[in-house]
């Protein structure tokens, strides 16, 4: 479809139901096709021809608030705004359950009800019915008017109802009475319903959902942290040069054509060419290489990667919103816009389960009177059903589940985000895994040393980490690392891209690539050990050679190290049914080595972000399910593209905030326990809903006889409440293999 691609942010969702009106009313004007994403509040619209603001009145015509987003900039500092709506509900939660505590101890104490207590119990319960359910009548209010019914409904029709009882058995019956006890009886005459009260099923109701609530928008508000976590990777100071003179600028501040310095250890501030100097930048967080890039004059650098090396000069070409890590933060964007909508399964249900409450509630009433059985029997029929019907276990059904699945996960080293995650994990076929941080340690080491002929291995490692000793290149520290009783060097120096020298016992020991010593040196490498060297190289390591006296001594092999517990993580994922695929921006010798190691068959190299994120939506057009594993920035928007985001806790913040799944330990063998945990969780969300609706809908038919009184449908919904919170209190059991 030709025409504008636009984002909008929505406010004043509260459940799935909410987002498939707004499409709906977006998708009806002409030229429009429009997707709603409950979870991170955004709408992903391409028109033909239709203004934004046609776009923006649809919106709000549905009864919600819309506002383009504004495209991510990694050269604007902003902290996020402070969360209203959160710290509204937090409000709510902590005053409602402070005033309902005493209603419920009250209610259902029967020693603690002293003269007149009733309506200590109404004081209390007036502000929570008012002030404390307003977001559930807003919302119901909202709903009516365009003639629908979600959990809002019925929650707000459920604690107006009890409440509006409990008024009129006061002021009308004989509930207000000095001396009133609360008695229950299980089946009684429906004229007793006069001298009930019904208070605490208004307050503790309120208190339960908005609890609920609070932790839902808590969790859905995480979805925005994965683009400023990578934005704030961006340099916020640069040094500027001008006419020969250095200051510091904010980076924000630059424009194409500027000349910037960078020394070691300094982000590059934006994308640029190098116009002067040579050293090596740590680019992993772009491509996933653990091997810093050798650049000189000329290069093409990325803003946001690290100067490892010698000192540059870089001249400006990209700022802003066109620079490479701008880039990455709108695909991440567009991959969880585009991310298929999670809908809860609560209000899946609610869809038909609610208006069908309220009818039943309906013709209870009107069949009473039409029998002639008087208004306060068809009255007490009609709040009973809606009372029996009223959510309190249903509410609690997802959260508590989320909660003690999330406490166990945390206890064995894994984050679950929130009940959206679950849904997908019980599908997934095919595990997608990132090389660098994730299969491997991400750390460069010595893998090897190949002595010449007559050579000692310990020696040649003695002497060239010697040698290595001033430099600052991962490599060299590397092999620094390896041989902690090194003798002293003098005279060193460094040649960019090629190795170092170095006066080590008065011998001149030099250490670099091959094709540098026989260019600048002109040593030879003997036969045997070149063919080492080849074959070392051809499996993705860096090999340095080493030499002193005018001969070559040996080479040293240094790679990016396997995780000792990386084949038996790949083998119980196996055993759960599920493909491994390994992608990375790694070598192609590199990668198949690697994948060959540890059991992985599916090996795909040389993959850049954007091509993570194709390879990831060409396997879920194929029909497979694809649950992701990373720890890079570069691995964020494949991360948030996949049915299943799983991000490594040793990695990046960008990426373990576009993840569903964190593994907080870095040990992937978590990985297959995360899955098996959040295929738990998700079961017992099932089974709770399942049990919930089956109290009510069971206890449906006796209210609406009304042979059940209000009590007993406030009985049976505790009873239900108990069960549900009891059934996911077995999550605590939940053991995974790792010891």
């Amino acid at each position: 479809m030709s025409g504008i691609d636009v984002e909008l942010d929505i406010a004043g969702m509260t459940c799935a139901s909410c987002a498939t009106r707004i499409e709906r009313k977006l998708n009806k004007l002409p030229g429009v096709e429009a997707t709603v994403n409950f979870a991170t509040e955004k709408a992903r619209v391409l028109a033909d021809d239709v203004p934004v603001d046609d776009l923006l009145a649809a919106v709000e015509a549905a009864g919600y608030r819309a506002a383009v987003v504004r495209p991510p900039d990694p050269a604007v500092d902003e902290a996020p705004p402070r969360d209203e709506e959160l710290a509204s509900l937090r409000r709510r939660l902590l005053v409602t359950a402070a005033l309902a505590v005493p209603v419920g101890v009250l209610s259902m104490i029967p020693a603690l009800q002293f003269p007149n207590w009733q309506w200590l119990a109404l004081t209390l319960t007036a502000p929570i019915v008012v002030w404390g359910a307003w977001p559930f009548h807003r919302a119901a209010a909202i709903n009516a008017r365009h003639g629908a019914a979600t959990m809002d409904t019925l929650i707000s029709v459920g604690v107006l109802a009890a409440f509006g009882w409990s008024l009129y058995a006061l002021f009308f019956g004989t509930a207000g009475m000095p001396g009133m006890r609360m008695t229950v009886q299980f089946l009684g005459t429906p004229a007793a319903g006069g001298s009930e009260l019904y208070l605490e099923v208004a307050a503790l109701v309120t208190v339960l959902i908005l609890l609920g609530r609070y932790l839902e928008t808590r969790a859905k508000r995480r979805a925005g942290d994965a683009l400023r976590a990578l934005l704030e990777l961006g340099a916020k100071d640069a040094v500027l040069l001008r006419d020969g003179v250095e200051s510091s600028v904010r980076a924000d501040r630059l424009v194409p054509g500027d000349l910037v310095v960078v020394r070691p250890g300094e982000k590059i501030p934006s994308d640029g060419i190098v116009a002067e100097g040579a050293s090596a930048v740590d680019e992993s967080m772009l491509t996933g290489e653990s091997i810093p890039v050798e650049v000189g004059e000329g290069a093409r650098v990325t803003g946001a990667t690290v100067n490892v090396g010698g000192r540059l000069v870089v001249r400006i070409t990209r700022v802003g919103a066109d620079t490479e890590l701008a880039r990455m933060a709108r695909l991440v964007a567009e991959a969880q816009t585009g991310k298929a909508r999670v809908q809860r399964l609560a209000d899946r249900v609610s869809a038909v389960f609610v208006p069908v409450v309220i009818g039943l509630a309906v013709v209870a009433f009107a069949g009473w009177m039409i029998a002639g059985a008087g208004p306060e029997v068809a009255f007490t029929a009609a709040v009973t059903t809606l009372i029996i019907a009223c959510p309190c276990a249903l509410g609690l059904a997802t959260p508590t589940a989320l909660l003690v699945g999330t406490g166990r996960g945390a206890q064995l080293g894994i984050l679950i985000r929130g009940p959206q995650v679950l849904e997908q994990t019980r599908r997934i076929d095919t595990v997608v895994l990132d090389k660098t941080g994730t299969i491997t340690t991400g750390a460069m080491a010595v893998g090897g040393v190949s002595p010449a002929p007559g050579e000692d291995a310990d020696e040649l490692l003695r002497m060239a980490a010697a040698a290595e000793d001033g430099s600052e290149h991962p490599i060299g520290r590397a092999i620094v690392a390896a041989a902690p009783d090194r003798p002293a060097a003098e005279a060193f120096a460094a040649h960019a891209g090629a190795g170092v020298q170095a006066i080590v016992a008065g011998r001149l020991v030099v250490a670099g690539r091959a094709e540098w010593l026989r260019e600048q040196w002109a040593l030879a490498v003997p036969a045997e050990l070149a063919e080492t060297i080849e074959r070392d190289e051809a499996g993705g390591a860096t090999v340095i050679v080493v030499a002193w006296d005018g001969l070559v001594r040996g080479a040293i092999r240094v790679a990016d190290t396997v995780k000792p517990t990386s084949a038996e993580a790949i083998a119980r994922l196996t055993r759960l049914g599920l493909t491994p695929v390994l992608l990375t921006g790694d070598n192609p010798g590199a990668a198949h080595a690697v994948g060959a190691s540890v059991g992985i068959h599916d090996v795909r190299a040389r993959v850049t972000p954007a091509g993570k994120l194709a390879a990831i939506r060409q396997l879920q057009a194929e029909g497979r399910v694809v649950a992701m594993v990373g720890d890079g920035v570069n691995d964020a928007a494949a991360l948030a593209a996949a049915d299943l985001g799983i991000a490594m806790g040793t990695g990046t913040d960008a990426a373990m905030t576009a993840s569903d799944l964190t593994i907080v330990s870095g040990d992937l063998r978590l990985v297959a326990d995360a899955i098996r945990l959040a295929r738990r969780t998700l079961g017992t969300i099932k089974g709770n809903l399942f049990w919930a609706f089956a109290y009510n809908v069971a206890a449906i038919p006796v209210a609406m006889l009304a042979l059940l009184n209000p009590i007993l449908a406030a009985a049976a919904m505790a009873f239900s409440s108990v069960f549900v919170v009891g059934n996911s209190l077995r999550l605590r059991r939940f053991r995974g293999e790792v010891s």
